[in-house]
């Protein structure tokens, strides 16, 4: 049996306030900061074996995938589909590059690992309803996940996400909404939604129960616990030892947040060798809010007006989080980059073709950020570099297409010979 640390308090990102986790929590009560899952440390420097994990997947007949590591996760039974444990793969062309690639998770993106661990503690404390305002694939996955937990979900989306986003909300059987704007105007109906939900519990109109639970991004604080296990597994697959930087697709951010939260439990359990990486934040030039910030010696960014890029995943106009995002990339010596569709398009082109890796557009900001600060020397030739293809490009292919100018023929051929075998015709 796996020894799960229990949760000793939720921490506020931002005053440190201390909260209980025995109930559902969302941000902190005094300035709305997000809340971090804390643990008794020094019992886990006892307890907590880095080799537990290797040791856990040799002995399961079953991959365990991000559930390897439950020695630093929450005690709680896992609602899994397989996520985490993904491969990392070494470029072609580059040395020392390696790319992550998380397109191989369940629903094909990163979000499975956030997602996952939020439905698995919604299961945990009884929720019935969870809401998620999403550019896409957050909603995906939460569809999935909370089909397997069997708790519904309600799902807000732009209406111009990928079509793969709005399939899987239908398919998996979610309550989809379709919005005309962003995903801050998803953001603001999901609140809405709720703060109506609970007038009407109030005045005896609505169950307890019935009330929505938002997942949204930082807003409650279980998606960086399943987003950390990022930060265990590159380092576990490097030997336990840090590369020189870190690439990661910025839209919400929670993906650089909790790998910044595993290199500090990391450290603190002697678990890592080596410096912390330079983490680099990676956004497209149609959405950037944080790279303005960034560039302009902020520390929040401004809402970015007229957000358009077909890297549906970086249309986030003013993430929640977007202080945190630059206090890390500053402390570790990183930057943000911000590239124009033209250099993402090329870069998934250049990357399929050369590297057989069909990139998400998020995925190809960041190889197409890589290019760049490879060719102004910030990245040396040889640095060990951990690049994150945050999803499969193939839940892309109508935004990649259009990017292309790409069109389906008008006729199709009704026989194709196969290997000396003709078709049926």
């Amino acid at each position: 049996m796996v020894a799960m640390p229990a949760i000793t308090h939720l921490e506020c990102s931002r005053c440190h306030h201390k909260i209980s986790a025995d109930t559902p929590q969302t941000l902190c009560p005094i300035d709305g900061g997000p809340l971090y899952v804390r643990y008794d440390m020094e019992e886990l420097k006892k307890t907590a074996r880095r080799e537990h994990a290797a040791e856990m997947a040799a002995a399961s007949a079953a991959s365990l995938g991000m559930w390897r590591y439950a020695d630093v996760l929450p005690d709680v039974t896992p609602v899994t589909l397989g996520e985490g444990w993904t491969p990392m793969l070494r470029s072609r062309r580059y040395d020392g590059l390696l790319v992550k690639e998380e397109g191989a998770n369940p629903t094909g993106t990163f979000k499975a690992r956030g997602l996952g661990m939020a439905v698995s503690m919604a299961k945990h404390y009884g929720l019935r309803h969870l809401a998620v305002p999403s550019a896409g694939n957050a909603a995906g996955a939460l569809a999935a996940y909370a089909a397997a937990g069997q708790i519904a979900a309600h799902l807000f989306m732009p209406k111009d996400v990928p079509f793969a986003n709005y399939l899987e909300g239908v398919v998996y059987g979610a309550d989809v909404t379709m919005v005309d704007g962003l995903i801050s105007d998803c953001a603001r109906l999901v609140g809405e939604q709720i703060w109506l939900q609970r007038e009407g519990q109030q005045r005896g109109e609505i169950a307890a129960e019935d009330v929505w639970f938002d997942v949204s991004t930082l807003k409650e604080p279980f998606r960086v616990e399943g987003k950390k296990t990022m930060g265990y597994e590159l380092v576990e697959q490097l030997g336990w030892e840090y590369p020189d930087a870190v690439f990661y697709p910025t839209g919400g951010g929670v993906g650089l947040i909790g790998m910044w939260k595993a290199f500090e439990e990391m450290e603190q359990l002697g678990w890592v060798r080596g410096k912390r990486p330079r983490m680099y934040a990676l956004q497209a030039a149609g959405c950037a809010p944080v790279e303005r910030a960034f560039a302009e010696g902020k520390a929040v960014s401004e809402f970015f007006t007229k957000a358009a890029t077909f890297a549906a995943g970086l249309r986030v106009p003013k993430p929640y989080g977007d202080s945190i995002i630059l206090e890390i990339v500053r402390a570790s010596g990183g930057s943000v980059v911000a590239s124009d569709d033209a250099a993402i398009l090329a870069s998934i082109l250049d990357w399929a073709k050369h590297e057989g890796i069909f990139l998400s557009p998020e995925g190809a900001a960041a190889t197409a950020a890589y290019d760049t600060l490879l060719a102004s020397g910030e990245i040396r030739r040889g640095e060990r570099v951990v690049l994150f293809n945050t999803g499969a490009g193939l839940k892309y292919t109508d935004m990649t297409a259009e990017a292309m100018h790409l069109r389906r023929p008008d006729s199709l051929p009704t026989s194709l010979p196969v290997g000396g075998i003709i078709t049926p015709v």
